[in-house]
C-alpha cells in the first residue's frame, strides 16, 4: 500500500530538496508558478484599495494548509484514528498539507464568479461537454498544464497527494459507474443541476486516467464516490477557514455591521418558535423580519442534511455565534489599531482551535459526508458563521453590481482571445502560452475522439460530429486554461491591451 500511494506518473530523475516523498509533493506546489499566482486572485472579493486587509486565495490555501497539518497531525497522534486511518488508506501530514497548498490552482480571476462565467462559456459558446470547474481545473494543473516539475507535464505528484486533491472524486457525467449524481442521497456536491451532470466534479474527461490512476490505492478500501481521508482533512480544513476568513474580512473593512446581524440573530432567538410556525413564504418576502433568514437556513439544513441538523444544537451555535461576533468582535469597528488587530487574531484563533477539537474520524460516516467529520455544535457553528457572510455579504446589492461587471470583462476577455485565435492572419503572432495550451487540448480531444468519442458528445453534438470539432473543443480549453492562469489584475490588463484601451504597446502587468 505505501509503495502504491507513493507512486507518481512517471519515474523523472530526482530534483528534490526533500527525501520524503510526501514533503516532495508540498514543495513542488509551493514552487509552482500556478500556486504564486494566487496573490492575485480574489477569494471573494478583490483587494483592490483595502491594502493587506483582505484574504487573497494565496494566504487563504496557506491557512487551510496550517488547519489541515494540524488536523491529520491530531488524528495521527490518536492511537484508535491512526488505526482507523491506515485502514481507510492513510493520513500523512505532508499530503494533507500539499493537497490544501493544490486545492485552489484552478481557482479563475475574481472568484466563483470568474468559475461560474468560465463554465458558462465553456458549455454554451465551445460545446465542452464537462464546461469549467475549480477543483477540475486544479487537478488539471497538477497532472497535465503545469510544467515546473521534474516531467513536462504535471508536478508528477504522488498518488496519494493527487488523491488527496480530489474533493470531488468524480467527473462530471461519467466516472465512477454508478455516477454520484445518479445517487441518492446525493454525496455533497453532485447535485445534478441541469442535464450537464454534477455541479462540482474533480476531473475534466481529459484528466480521467490520472484520476482513476490516482485513486487505484485505495479502491479496495473506500467507496468509488468518497473523498481519500487526506482528502477529506483537506476538505474540512477549507470549510474552517472558509467560515473564519469571510467573517473576519468584512469586520475588517466594515461591512458587516454590528446593528443589522446583532438583529438577525438576536430576532431568531428570541422568537424561534413563531418562526417555526410562519410559512415558507413569509420568510422570503421584502422587509421580512429580522430572524426570517435564519429561519430559512434552518429548514435548508434539515430539507438538504437531515443526517446532521439538530434544532437545539442550532439554537446553541446561533447563541454562540451571537455572543462572540456580535457581543465581541462586532461591538467596536476596526481602526488598524494594535488592539482591533489582536481582537481579530484572538477571534481566529479562538474559531480554530473549536472547531478544529470539534473534528472526528468515523469508518462509516453519512453519504454527504467525508471520513473526517466535525460533531454536531461545531457543525452547526460553521453553518451560522457561512450564514452571517452570505446574508450579509453576498447579498448586497453594490457587491452584485461589482460582480456584474467583473462577469462582463471576463466573458469580454475569452471572446476576444477566441477571435484572435481563428484569426488566421495572426496565427504566427499568438501568445506562446495560449498556442502551446491549445495544442496540449488538441493532442488530448484528437486521442479521446479515436478512443472514447462518448465522452465527448453533448447535447447538440452527435458521435459521429465529435472528430470534426476536436479544434473547436481545443480552442475553447486552451483559451479557458489560459484565462483562468491570470491573476485578476492581469485579467483587466490583458482586456486594455487586446481591445486597445491602453496606450502603450509593452505591459509589465502580465506575461503574454
Amino acid at each position: 500500500m505505501n509503495e502504491q500511494r507513493e507512486s507518481r506518473t512517471v519515474t523523472a530523475p530526482a530534483r528534490d530538496l526533500a527525501a520524503n516523498p510526501f514533503r516532495a509533493d508540498r514543495d513542488r506546489v509551493a514552487s509552482s508558478p500556478y500556486f504564486s499566482r494566487l496573490g492575485g486572485v480574489t477569494q471573494v472579493v478583490s483587494p483592490g484599495g483595502s491594502g493587506l486587509l483582505l484574504h487573497n486565495r494565496l494566504t487563504h490555501s496557506l491557512r487551510v494548509a496550517q488547519i489541515a497539518r494540524v488536523i491529520a497531525e491530531r488524528l495521527c497522534a490518536d492511537d484508535s484514528a491512526a488505526a482507523l486511518a491506515a485502514q481507510l488508506g492513510g493520513c500523512d501530514p505532508d499530503v494533507a498539507e500539499a493537497a490544501a497548498l493544490a486545492h485552489d490552482l484552478g481557482h479563475a480571476p475574481f472568484g466563483h464568479l470568474g468559475e461560474e462565467v468560465l463554465d458558462r462559456m465553456a458549455r454554451d459558446r465551445f460545446g465542452l461537454p464537462d464546461g469549467f470547474e475549480g477543483n477540475a481545473q486544479s487537478f488539471r494543473i497538477i497532472t497535465s498544464i503545469d510544467t515546473t516539475g521534474p516531467i513536462a507535464a504535471g508536478l508528477d505528484l504522488t498518488a496519494a497527494t493527487r488523491a488527496a486533491v480530489l474533493k470531488y472524486p468524480w467527473s462530471r457525467r461519467s466516472d465512477p459507474q454508478p455516477h454520484p449524481s445518479t445517487m441518492r442521497p446525493l454525496p455533497r456536491g453532485a447535485a445534478a443541476p441541469d442535464s450537464a451532470g454534477s455541479a462540482k466534479f474533480g476531473a475534466y474527461v481529459t484528466e480521467l486516467e490520472d484520476m482513476r490512476t490516482a485513486r487505484a490505492p485505495f479502491a479496495e478500501l473506500i467507496e468509488p464516490w468518497r473523498q481519500t481521508v487526506e482528502a477529506s482533512v483537506m476538505d474540512t480544513a477549507d470549510d474552517i477557514a472558509n467560515a473564519i476568513n469571510d467573517v473576519e474580512d468584512f469586520y475588517r473593512i466594515g461591512v458587516l455591521q454590528h446593528t443589522s446581524v446583532s438583529a438577525e440573530l438576536s430576532g431568531w432567538l428570541s422568537g424561534a418558535e413563531d418562526f417555526a410556525a410562519l410559512p415558507a413564504e413569509a420568510l422570503e418576502q421584502p422587509g421580512a423580519r429580522p430572524g426570517s433568514a435564519l429561519e430559512a437556513l434552518r429548514r435548508r439544513l434539515h430539507a438538504k442534511d437531515s443526517w446532521a441538523v439538530d434544532d437545539e444544537a442550532f439554537a446553541a451555535a446561533v447563541g454562540r455565534v451571537r455572543t462572540e461576533l456580535v457581543d465581541g468582535l462586532l461591538t467596536s469597528p476596526f481602526d488598524g489599531s494594535t488592539g482591533a488587530e489582536q481582537s481579530v487574531a484572538r477571534f481566529f484563533s479562538t474559531w480554530a482551535a473549536r472547531l478544529v477539537d470539534g473534528v472526528r474520524l468515523v469508518a462509516r460516516p453519512p453519504v454527504r459526508s467525508g471520513h473526517v467529520l466535525f460533531t454536531a455544535e461545531p457543525w452547526h457553528e460553521v453553518q451560522v458563521l457561512k450564514f452571517v457572510h452570505e446574508r450579509f455579504v453576498l447579498r448586497r446589492a453594490d457587491f452584485a453590481m461589482h460582480q456584474r461587471g467583473q462577469a462582463r470583462l471576463l466573458t469580454t476577455l475569452v471572446e476576444e482571445l477566441t477571435a484572435w485565435l481563428t484569426d488566421r492572419h495572426e496565427a504566427d503572432r499568438l501568445p506562446a502560452r495560449l498556442r502551446d495550451l491549445v495544442e496540449l487540448a488538441a493532442g488530448e480531444y484528437a486521442a479521446l475522439a479515436k478512443e472514447a468519442p462518448e465522452l465527448l458528445m453533448s447535447t447538440t453534438r452527435e458521435r459521429s460530429e465529435v472528430p470534426g470539432a476536436v479544434r473547436e473543443l481545443a480552442r475553447g480549453r486552451g483559451v479557458l486554461d489560459y484565462v483562468a492562469s491570470v491573476t485578476d489584475s492581469q485579467a483587466v490588463a490583458l482586456l486594455d491591451a487586446i481591445t486597445g484601451r491602453t496606450g502603450t504597446p509593452w505591459t509589465e502587468t502580465f506575461v503574454l
